[in-house]
């Protein structure tokens, strides 16, 4: 199985998924929701309560917006504009006018002040990941000297983890533009559990890299080497992540609702992240070394 002389087409589609997926976050960008804007979550339960008449009495309300994301049977989690209290009774008497025997479970605001640091948060916690994965790799790679040292194994990883998580995000800013669809704290947690599975996936190829460096003594090339790690990782790599994403599969069709978004994330992440590893983070690895031989 010769997976790096096949290196241009799945450069390829990458980059045409790539592409795509800038175009639709500088196009569109993200659909925020209240975790980072700031507004109101009211969780309310009642029979056969239908999102196109709550839109309407909430629009009747001065409420332009409504976004209804179902928790269980009969049972919604409304999200829209920031309202003072006076606005919040207003908006319930309406609600019992059309389901008589709506209940209130919860109602909250979050205030612009807590959204911009939930925000700020979410962009350090993601920034510290790349860091701290680029400097593990560095370090885990520190006896790697040939042909490639061990910085380029991290930049190569840093470059899959960008490669993994811009896909879900231009999913998510086409869903968000199309249906509506808004990004949240959980959107973020699921980012960095992408990039976690990604990491893991592509080190393991890396690992057996630097095992062969090591172990194989006849002559061959890198190319050679590192499509001969692949081979050998291949199997693995695969079966880890097809269990992943059936279980992943499995929750997304019969879980609960208002995870659904989180695991499509992670549906999208994990299938990017083991397309990387095998086809996209070793290939780069063997043309940087062309790269480097050129120039001697």
């Amino acid at each position: 199985m010769n997976i790096i002389g096949h290196r241009k087409l799945y450069y390829s589609i990458s980059g045409v998924v790539i592409i795509a997926s800038l175009a639709a976050l500088l196009l569109w960008g993200f659909r925020l929701g209240i975790d980072f804007t700031g507004g109101s979550s009211w969780q309310v339960k009642a029979q056969h309560m239908d999102i196109k008449t709550i839109s309407a009495l909430f629009a009747q309300q001065g409420i332009p917006y409504v976004s209804a994301e179902p928790l269980g049977t009969d049972e919604l989690m409304l999200r829209f504009e920031e309202v003072p209290e006076v606005k919040h009774q207003q908006l319930l008497t309406a609600l019992r006018g059309a389901y008589p025997d709506v209940i209130e479970e919860q109602f909250a605001v979050i205030g612009p002040a807590i959204s911009d640091e939930l925000r700020s948060k979410a962009m350090t916690a993601i920034l510290f990941v790349l860091f701290g994965i680029s400097l593990y790799i560095a370090f885990a790679f520190r006896e790697v000297s040939r042909p490639l040292s061990s910085w380029v194994y991290g930049f190569v990883t840093l470059f899959t983890l960008f490669h993994d998580a811009i896909v879900p995000a231009g999913v998510f800013s086409f869903l968000g533009h199309f249906k509506h669809v808004e990004i949240d704290s959980n959107f973020v947690v699921a980012m960095l559990v992408v990039m976690g599975f990604s990491v893991h996936d592509t080190i393991v190829v890396f690992d057996r890299v630097r095992e062969n460096l090591r172990r194989v003594t006849e002559k061959i090339s890198f190319e050679e080497l590192v499509n001969r790690s692949m081979v050998e990782t291949f199997a693995r790599s695969v079966n880890t992540s097809l269990t992943v994403l059936l279980v992943l599969l499995s929750l997304f069709i019969f879980g609960e609702p208002n995870l659904r978004y989180f695991i499509l994330t992670l549906l999208i992440g994990i299938t990017t992240g083991t397309y990387s590893s095998i086809f996209i983070a070793s290939p780069i690895l063997v043309d940087i070394a062309y790269s480097k031989a050129k120039k001697k």
